[in-house]
Parts: C-alpha cells; sequence; structure tokens
C-alpha cells in the first residue's frame, strides 16, 4: 500500500482546500521615491514601470494604489545632489523632503499607511548611510546613531505609521525605541532591516534612489552574504532591541534565511524582493523567455511559503491588479 498524494490534487476546488499558502493584496508594500519639484514623473530605465516623482504625481500614485486596495507604501527620498551634504542635514529637517512628504500624503489619505525608510545614503554626498570617520573612511556607528534617532522622530511627528531603518548599524532598534517612547512615541512600530545582505541584486535601486557610494562599499555594515547563522543572530538581536518586525533584504536568493527567522521567532517576517530581482524578471519578460506572471506569482508564494508575512515588491501593483480578478487571493 503507497499514500496516493493525487486524491487531494484532482480538481481545483480540492486543490484551494488544501492549500498551504495564499497571497492576499494586504501583503503588499509599494516602494514609493519622491523628488523636489513638481510634475516630475522619470521612469528608470533599469526598472520599468517604476518612477521617480515629484510629491504631486506621489499623490496620484497614492490615490491609484488606494484603489487597488495596496494599503502600504514604503517612502524613499531622492535628494538633489546640491541640497546633499556630510551628515544628511535635509533629513533631520522638518522642511525636508520626507517630513514634507508625509504631512502631505497623511493629509490626504490618512488611512493609508506609510512606512518611512530612516537611513542617510540618500541625502549624504559621500552616499554612505551615515557618519563617516575621517580615519577608517568608514561609517562610525555610534554618531550615526545619534542622528539616526533625530531623524527617526522627524519621521514620526510628521505622520508615520511605521519606521524602517536601513542602514544596518548594530545598535540602531534599540536606539530608535528608546528615543520613539522618551518622546510619546511608544506606540509607533519599527519594522527592523534586521537581516540585509551586501548584495549586487541592489543595483538598480542605486539608480532609482541616486545612492550609490562615491567610494568604497557598505560590506563593512551590511552582512556577508555568505552568512546564514549571522543572519539569525541579526534579526534574533533586533527583536531582543525591541523590532516590532523583522525583515530580509534582498529575498529571492535567500529563502533558506526567511525559512530559518520564521522557524525561530514569532515576530511577524517582512521580505524585500529588491530591485535586481525585479529587473530580472521584467527582462525576461521582455524577451520573451519567461510566462512573467505565472513567475511573478510563484516568487511570491515562494516568500509566503519560506515563512514571509509582508512582501515589500515593485511588482505590487501588478499582482494586486491579478488578485483583484482572481476574488482577492492567489
Amino acid at each position: 500500500m503507497f499514500k496516493r498524494f493525487r486524491r487531494l490534487r484532482l480538481n481545483e476546488n480540492i486543490r484551494n482546500l488544501v492549500r498551504e499558502n495564499s497571497l492576499h493584496v494586504d501583503d503588499l508594500i509599494y516602494p514609493l521615491f519622491v523628488v523636489e519639484g513638481s510634475n516630475v514623473k522619470n521612469e528608470i530605465s533599469s526598472m520599468p514601470g517604476v518612477y521617480q516623482m515629484s510629491l504631486d504625481e506621489i499623490l496620484k500614485e497614492c490615490d491609484e494604489l488606494i484603489k487597488l486596495n495596496i494599503k502600504a507604501i514604503i517612502l524613499f527620498g531622492v535628494l538633489k545632489n546640491d541640497k546633499k551634504d556630510s551628515c544628511g542635514s535635509d533629513a533631520l529637517s522638518d522642511d525636508g523632503l520626507i517630513a514634507r512628504s508625509l504631512r502631505a500624503i497623511k493629509a490626504k489619505f490618512p488611512n493609508l499607511i506609510i512606512i518611512t525608510d530612516l537611513c542617510f545614503c540618500e541625502y549624504t554626498d559621500h552616499g554612505h548611510c551615515g557618519i563617516i570617520d575621517p580615519k577608517t573612511q568608514s561609517v562610525d556607528n555610534d554618531l550615526t546613531l545619534e542622528i539616526s534617532a533625530k531623524q527617526a522622530l522627524i519621521h514620526a511627528k510628521n505622520g508615520a505609521d511605521i519606521i524602517a531603518p536601513s542602514g544596518m548599524m548594530d545598535g540602531i532598534i534599540h536606539t530608535l525605541r528608546k528615543a520613539l517612547d522618551d518622546n510619546g512615541y511608544e506606540n509607533l512600530p519599527i519594522m527592523a532591516y534586521s537581516t540585509k545582505f551586501a548584495s549586487a541584486y541592489y543595483g538598480p535601486f542605486r539608480d532609482v534612489a541616486d545612492s550609490a557610494p562615491s567610494y568604497g562599499d557598505r560590506k563593512t555594515y551590511q552582512m556577508d552574504f555568505a552568512n546564514a547563522k549571522e543572519a539569525l543572530c541579526e534579526s534574533l538581536e533586533d527583536e531582543k532591541q525591541g523590532a516590532d518586525i523583522l525583515m530580509v533584504k534582498p529575498a529571492l536568493a535567500y529563502l533558506d534565511v526567511v525559512k530559518d527567522i520564521a522557524n525561530h521567532s514569532k515576530l511577524p517576517l517582512c521580505v524585500y524582493n529588491v530591485s535586481g530581482e525585479y529587473a530580472l524578471l521584467k527582462a525576461g519578460q521582455k524577451a520573451g523567455v519567461i510566462d512573467y506572471e505565472k513567475v511573478m506569482l510563484e516568487t511570491m508564494i515562494a516568500f509566503k511559503r519560506a515563512g514571509a508575512k509582508l512582501i515589500i515588491t515593485y511588482h505590487a501593483k501588478e499582482i494586486a491588479k491579478l488578485l483583484n480578478t482572481n476574488k482577492g487571493r492567489i
């Protein structure tokens, strides 16, 4: 006698009854990139369908997202070079690009969840994620923690719903949690970039965020992509420090890490389906070598199967359209 697994595969309704993982529009977070000016909507050549947008265009985009039932965005500021400086001052000002954008989006769309990327690479003239130690020419961890706390309070007071620090500084979650709690924002969640690898998959992102380092790389603070045990330690440490949501970035090449963290933590787990992953699927679509929609959805289910609850993805609008024609779930 042998087990007949095919009994539960005989038709679509049975398959749906026993399906272990599914994709819902509530799982999706869409990245947006705001720039100065008006009537600006610049498509990124390496990321078809992804744009740098001025605030007026961002507001139009948010309206479209809400109509697609997408309920959350992650917001990045893209600053002009002449406004950048050594410590990212624009990110520390209530008149800065992100602060103004937060106020405007929240005023028009109060129920849209805005996750803010908290970092300095988009605002510094050197393109690194904090204050540079002149002796080592690397980021000074503890000085960067100080200004990160200031940036978090700017985000909080101007309407952020969730703060996501992406700079990979040691102690960042503890620092932000204390700063937020001490200033009356104890209910503001932190989504930790708890496992963020120094990855070549980020290449196209640096086109859209204009955030490539002017020298060197980020390997002294982002993780070595060969290390899985360290990845688990990083995420469990962020949980201990007070993170509310953990994240793995990139996603597709790191599903073993996603599964391991999901098996060791009860916190919600997010994956960032990064620019290089998106660009590869778009290139495959353009070349006609894959069934793009099927591969896209299979990829999303792989993230869910590995243990992710939330997915940051540039595919979000395309997926939402498919989900909305398929009773909201795949």
